[in-house]
């Protein structure tokens, strides 16, 4: 075949793979050049490029306009209790749920300094993970490696994230001890190498149960096989954070640091006198989602920390009904478990949470305009942080204009600790709110009683606090 024919043959190719490519929904030539001329490289178009080329680009969509002077008074505010550090690790939502028990117990009992142990309820929120992974195995072992909840198990066999659900599951079994009593060590402040060691073991482990059913081993034994499992995992959680104290002595100060007692505690009777033994009960978990109905009850398959715990049952509800809760427990001196999208529009210089804070819009010429509903449907926000939520500052009519929270991530961070909000940052990146029954509206506590909508494992709101 002569070259001339053999490059006909290569065009004729190369052009019917094209209309091919474009029938199909590939970009073909045409359609790239087309793509192409929408970008005209006028000078503006060359400036900003520049500029992008050698800068973050939050530094230059900064919207200079909003970087007046913040107001930080709030009319009704709780006084922080300190601010606490959650280091290297996704345990916001553990600092959040024992910050919310150590201000009242300081307010009690007039304590000094005082913080719980983090460490404490972590080792066991990471053995009890363990164990619900494991048992999962086994519950689904008839189905086959490609369904979509064995999928989800060895996806997700560990975690440090989670949510208040965390917080009821462990404390109310293992109770509670202060930080003397098991203090940080480098693994629980930077939980990254240990958790991905016993999440490779884990997975390990999942594949030897599922072998063991498929060869028709028995419950007994499979029980036994699991027990031995949790062993391994088990010391290797004593290896990175100790052991945990099964009682101890603790001394009480009072804020003028003088010691008030000396007792002999167990981590349950400390739950019992510092801490709250009816964490279920007492609490009604809130939440904003607006691409769900609201006035509903919603539960999460998995979502709990032990095996033998509980999905928590999430209340649906407007923005607002929420806000109405908020304030009632602020003004009675009552922090809240509050969780958000805190990487959105955060300016972590200030301290501010603000829709107003970067103009990507005039950055990028164009413009983002999805809806909190669009955006939790594309996977494009969800609750990711959680704090201790302090704060409000009310306007006319009671309404209000800004929120703060006291936040893990230590002094230094924000502003003294803590982020501030605007009330139209707190309605398009709000998600849940954990409050004390007291305070729950009747309305709210009808839709409780409601037979839960029960959504998979895999459901976008399911994702826990970091």
């Amino acid at each position: 075949m002569n070259k001339r024919i053999l490059s006909v043959f290569v065009f004729c190719a190369f052009y019917y793979s094209a209309q091919a490519q474009e029938g199909k929904g590939g970009i073909s030539d045409a359609m790239l050049q087309q793509i192409k001329q929408t970008y005209q490289g006028t000078p503006a178009d060359k400036a900003i490029r520049n500029a992008i080329g050698s800068n973050d680009i939050r530094k230059l969509a900064l919207d200079q306009d909003n970087m007046k002077g913040m107001d930080v008074h709030f009319s009704i505010k709780v006084p922080s209790k300190g601010i606490t550090d959650q280091k290297s690790s996704g345990r916001c939502w553990l600092f959040t749920g024992l910050n919310v028990m150590r201000a009242k117990a300081i307010t009690k009992y007039n304590l000094g300094p005082f913080e719980f142990s983090q460490t404490y309820p972590f080792f066991f929120d990471q053995l009890e993970k363990a164990n619900l992974f494991l048992q999962g195995i086994i519950d689904t072992s008839d189905k086959p490696m490609n369904d979509k909840i064995v999928e989800w198990l060895f996806n997700h066999p560990l975690s440090d994230g989670g949510t208040f659900t965390g917080v009821a599951d462990i404390v109310s079994k293992y109770g509670l001890v202060p930080k003397e009593a098991m203090p940080e060590t480098n693994s629980s402040e930077n939980t990254s190498r240990m958790a991905s060691l016993i999440t490779l073991k884990l997975r390990e482990q999942g594949l030897q149960l599922r072998d063991m059913v498929a060869k028709g081993t028995k419950s007994t034994a499979l029980k036994k096989a699991k027990t031995e499992m949790l062993g391994t995992v088990y010391r290797m959680l004593v290896l990175n954070l100790g052991v945990p104290p099964t009682e101890f002595t603790w001394t009480q100060y009072n804020s003028k640091g003088e010691a008030v007692e000396t007792v002999v505690y167990t981590p349950l009777s400390f739950l019992k006198k510092y801490g709250d033994e009816n964490l279920i009960g007492n609490y009604v978990m809130l939440m904003n989602d607006p691409s769900r109905e609201y006035y509903k009850c919603y539960e999460i398959d998995y979502d709990r920390h032990r095996y033998d715990g509980t999905n928590w049952k999430y209340v649906n509800l407007p923005i607002e009904d929420i806000k109405e809760m908020a304030i009632a427990s602020l003004k009675d001196s009552t922090m809240m478990y509050f969780s958000c999208d805190v990487g959105k529009c955060l300016n972590s210089d200030r301290g501010l949470l603000d829709v107003k804070n970067y103009d990507y819009d005039s950055l990028m010429g164009t413009t983002f305009n999805m809806s909190k509903k669009q955006r939790i449907q594309t996977f494009s926000s969800g609750s990711s942080h959680a704090m201790t939520l302090m704060a409000v500052d009310l306007g006319e009519n009671e309404k209000p204009i800004k929120w703060m929270v006291e936040n893990s991530w230590g002094v230094s961070s924000g502003y003294q600790g803590h982020l501030i909000m605007t009330d139209e940052w707190f309605n398009e990146y709000m998600f849940r709110l954990v409050v004390e029954t007291k305070y729950v509206t009747p309305k709210a506590l009808e839709v409780l009683k409601q037979k839960p909508v029960l959504l998979p494992a895999w459901d976008p709101m399911f994702a826990g606090e970091e």
